[in-house]
């Protein structure tokens, strides 16, 4: 399973960042978290506002930090489907 933070490197997207670390701990999955800063990579995924969160090639959030429950919930889904 691979988590991407679409972002620039912003403040937000380093909280982001630091959810999906504690998400993907609480989930007990293995999970592969990638930042990606390039803007022409941001832009293949339809992200018009960062952070976003991507979940095996999903975009599940843009514009905002999701609480780590969100994201633990989404893994799980992820998993499952």
């Amino acid at each position: 399973m691979k988590v991407k933070i679409l972002g620039t490197g912003c403040p937000k997207c380093n909280r982001l960042y630091q959810e999906a670390e504690k998400a993907i701990a609480a989930s007990g999955h293995d999970a592969e978290l990638i930042k990606v800063q390039e803007i022409d990579n941001i832009l293949s995924y339809g992200v018009m506002m960062t952070p976003a969160l991507v979940v095996n090639e999903e975009v599940k959030s843009m514009g905002k930090v999701p609480k780590t429950e969100e994201i633990v919930a989404w893994i799980h889904a992820a998993m499952e489907g």
